[in-house]
């Protein structure tokens, strides 16, 4: 798909490899998004989808290719560069403490505080307050902010994540497999809070493995194997069925055809052997039943 007419993204990189050492992690990949989109970054495992992650959030730097935030030109150093630009990673771990309520999870290293030092406290009330106002711009109503986060399920978790970049000024939302440990219901409420930030005009990349997943929410499909691209697809370019074999890759499938053909024969011809193994066994239990009725007879 090409770009929109006179709009610049929010992020891009063009041509961006990475190399450890020999091992050619990235090669060339060129991908962008823009507000108000899902993008969403697909690869099956050891695509490369986790080393182009850290260079967007500023964990990698790029050996090649350039790296835009709204058309300049940049270079992190840290997450921290990257999230002053308004680019918030949400990992798989989601950086939560499960024994900490909601508010301090939210506020988890930019905590609200009132008094002054020595006697500066934690602000319950206001942590309390932007915490439901900012959860129901999501849609969702807390029971009670006090309540530990690891008693929320695994979509709630994420929702908080989702919130709490936003609140702190996300314009890119970077989203690292947030349905993979989830069940259809809890996936489904993370693709719905997924596009309540569309709506509100963040770009969103949403990296993922399961089609399934991202065909429903995406607007756009970056596609990676072994560490290259594959090319970025609008989806009224392409049916599910068509992302799912790009994933795969054409040659890889027939590949693997051919080993399953070669495993059925194996199989089959292990079966014939088997048999006939079987079928001795049996012979010579009969012909041992037969000594034995010989030698009572005797």
């Amino acid at each position: 798909m090409s770009a929109r007419a006179g709009e610049t993204p929010l992020l891009e990189v063009r041509d961006v490899s990475k190399y450890f050492g020999n091992v050619i992690a990235l090669k060339d990949i060129s991908m962008s998004v823009y507000a108000g989109e899902v993008m969403c970054l697909l690869g099956d495992n050891g695509a490369g989808k986790s080393t182009l992650i850290k260079i967007l959030s500023g964990v990698y730097q790029p050996d090649e290719g350039d790296y835009l935030v709204e058309g300049r030109p940049v270079h992190f150093h840290s997450p921290r560069d990257a999230l002053s630009e308004g680019i918030a990673t949400v990992y798989q771990d989601l950086a939560m403490i499960p024994l900490l309520s909601i508010a301090r999870n939210f506020f988890l290293g930019s905590e609200p505080t009132v008094g002054v030092w020595p006697f500066k406290r934690f602000d319950l009330r206001r942590a309390d307050r932007v915490t439901r106002e900012e959860m129901a711009k999501m849609g969702i109503a807390v029971r009670d902010t006090e309540q530990p986060v690891g008693t929320l399920s695994g979509g709630e978790r994420q929702s908080v994540a989702i919130a709490r970049a936003v609140y702190f000024g996300a314009k890119v939302l970077i989203l690292d497999e947030p349905t993979a440990a989830l069940g259809v219901k809890e996936a489904g409420i993370v693709l719905r809070y997924i596009a309540q930030a569309r709506a509100r005009g963040l770009g969103v990349v949403f990296i993922t493995h399961n089609v399934h997943h991202a065909y429903p929410i995406g607007d756009r499909f970056t596609l990676l194997n072994r560490g290259r691209s594959y090319g970025t697809f609008s989806k009224r370019d392409v049916t599910r069925e068509d992302v799912v074999q790009m994933m795969a890759g054409g040659e890889e499938l027939e590949e693997l055809g051919h080993e399953l053909e070669e495993f059925a024969r194996a199989d089959t011809a292990a079966s014939a052997k088997l048999a006939e193994v079987g079928r001795a066994f049996e012979a010579e239990s009969r012909a041992m039943s037969q000594a034995s009725d010989v030698r009572e007879q005797t």
